[in-house]
């Protein structure tokens, strides 16, 4: 993974970031969540009043347990079902597509038996990329920097190009 630019959407800025243990599941599970893309962060910010975007430098030494999807795999929506149930993982770092919540829908969908693993794949590819990269252990948060953080509105967020 190397060293990479991530942000972090909040409610304010998170210059000590700390594992979230939620009562609700999450697709990596407890950790602490991040992306690369700032446009997600922002959108992720506007779901708060005072939406703010931290940004970090994420210097990833050899060693830790990472865990990548590259994309919406059959692996990847089987560890995101089993995180989503609870079931506990070994890994540092896990990073990879996010089930946003239309994916969230086509998971429902799938665990409730309603949708085929090939429908799900099919109805995911038509999604906009989405990135996380979830830090999940305390040797995980060692490396990240707090850079600065940024309160965001509307008319600020970056929309994609291309």
């Amino acid at each position: 993974m190397g060293t990479m630019t991530v942000y972090h959407g909040s409610y304010t800025a998170v210059p000590n970031p700390r594992i979230i243990r939620s009562t609700e599941t999450k697709d990596f599970g407890p950790g602490f969540y991040c992306t690369r893309f700032r446009r997600q962060a922002q959108e992720w910010a506007m779901q708060h009043i005072t939406p703010t975007v931290s940004v970090y430098t994420a210097r990833i030494p050899s060693g830790l347990r990472i865990l990548e999807f590259s994309e919406m795999t059959e692996k990847w929506l089987d560890f995101i079902i089993a995180c989503r149930c609870g079931i506990s993982h070994s890994y540092d770092i896990v990073s990879g597509p996010m089930a946003n919540h239309q994916i969230a829908h086509f998971v429902d969908g799938y665990t409730s038996g309603n949708l085929t693993r090939d429908q799900f794949r099919d109805l995911a590819q038509l999604s906009y990329p989405t990135h996380q990269i979830t830090f999940c252990t305390s040797r995980a948060l060692r490396c990240l920097t707090f850079v600065s953080s940024e309160k965001v509105t509307p008319g600020q967020i970056t929309l994609p190009t291309g």
